[in-house]
């Protein structure tokens, strides 16, 4: 892929590359992947997308494969573990969060039967897709991810404000903000 690609994936780090190519903006309905990247996205708020992707094996590894039946059963013992990690981001809320999280999330498969089916309900089951063709009109948040936050904090999710909601519909492809004349960008 060229570098028209969006701008925020320009540059030498070849795995931030591979994941604007491959990942962000492809429309996912898989709900480990969406545990994932919901975890990612909760661990980035006031860091950069770089140090969060440069952890994600090292995620993980901790939450073993990212699996939210287990995070969910992560208690002290294991919360402290995680607070030893160096592979990770270690702020003490955001650790915390991560069972919290877990569990809500389960909460919400149960009631949807999935939770892409909880997700992607917001969007009828189909991607808004957005044809920016400057960085700068790519917004922090809409009133979609201020929906969205809302509920999911009602549902006892926690570091989903509506910034990082976005990010998150962004990064699962609920939402296509790949600027126009990206390779990456649907036809």
């Amino acid at each position: 892929m060229s570098d028209q690609r969006c701008a925020w994936a320009r540059g030498p780090s070849a795995l931030m590359r591979a994941y604007h190519d491959d990942e962000w903006g492809r429309p996912s309905r898989d709900d480990g992947h969406l545990f994932e990247m919901l975890v990612l996205e909760g661990a980035q708020a006031g860091l950069s997308w770089a140090t969060v992707l440069n952890k994600r094996e090292n995620y993980r590894r901790a939450l073993d494969g990212f699996d939210p039946d287990r995070v969910a059963d992560y208690g002290q013992e294991e919360t402290e573990r995680l607070l030893r990690d160096a592979g990770i981001i270690r702020n003490r809320l955001k650790v915390a969060s991560l069972p919290r999280n877990a569990r809500a999330f389960q909460r919400v498969r149960a009631e949807y039967g999935t939770f892409a089916d909880y997700l992607w309900g917001w969007v009828d089951g189909s991607a808004v897709v957005n044809r920016f063709t400057e960085p700068s009109e790519v917004p922090a948040s809409t009133p979609l991810s201020d929906r969205v936050s809302k509920d999911m904090r009602k549902r006892g999710f926690t570091f989903v404000g509506t910034t990082i909601v976005y990010s998150y519909l962004q990064s699962v492809g609920v939402v296509d903000d790949h600027l126009v004349g990206c390779p990456a960008k649907p036809a």
